[in-house]
């Protein structure tokens, strides 16, 4: 592919024909998001180009994957999710739906599902430094309010709102409370309340810990 050229494709096939050496070439990262472990192919045409790649740790390799609950349906998947972590894959389960069903290769190339419907399901594959890192922004985004496969698999993740992570994260920058409280536009009494309130959820005695039983659930982003 050419510098932001976008091509969309029809089938499994005509994916793994055009945009199959693109999996061969990452160098640096892979992160893929995805509804399911079906989303991207049938399981031959997903062998002939994911089975290419590098392994995990290659040459720091870096590889996420992001799915929605949907992808631990039964227990073989559940087993082939662990394994992919034992290899040293990060793999995180988003409890909220995925609106974009997408792999990025080294912040370069994107490949997108398009809408799962009968017949060959369409993919836009694109190098356009424009719509890849907007979507690798979207990722991030999802990635950070996602849960680390291990803890979320033993249920014992406490539910964080978006206020109660902006919290956590403030906290773990190291701002003061009253740097922390104007950036996040509360006042010192509700922040510190707030903090609490998080301490709390996360059965921590002191902020630090809480930081530390943050890290251990996948809660930090």
């Amino acid at each position: 592919m050419t510098a932001e050229q976008v091509i969309t494709v029809r089938g499994d096939a005509e994916l793994v024909a055009r945009a199959g050496h693109l999996f061969t070439g990452v160098r640096h990262e892979f992160v893929c998001a995805a509804r399911d472990l079906a989303t991207w192919s049938q399981p031959g045409a997903r062998h002939s180009m994911i089975g290419q790649m590098p392994g995990p740790g290659a040459s720091g390799l870096a590889v996420r994957k992001l799915y929605t609950p949907v992808a631990l349906v039964d227990e073989a998947s559940r087993t082939h999710l662990r394994e992919a972590v034992a290899r040293g894959i990060e793999v995180r389960i988003s409890s909220t739906p995925l609106p974009h069903e997408t792999i990025v290769i080294d912040r370069r190339v994107m490949i997108l599902a398009g809408r799962d419907q009968p017949g060959p399901r369409e993919y836009t594959v694109t190098t356009s430094p424009t719509l890849v890192s907007g979507v690798y922004a979207l990722f991030t985004a999802a990635w950070d309010a996602a849960t680390e496969l291990t803890a979320y698999l033993r249920g014992d993740v406490p539910h964080l709102d978006e206020d109660s992570r902006a919290v956590l994260r403030a906290l773990g920058a190291g701002h003061t409370d009253e740097t922390a409280a104007r950036h996040l536009g509360l006042s010192v009494r509700t922040y510190r309340r707030r903090v609490a309130e998080l301490m709390e959820a996360l059965d921590a005695g002191s902020r630090f810990q809480a930081g530390l039983r943050a890290g251990e659930l996948g809660l930090t982003g």
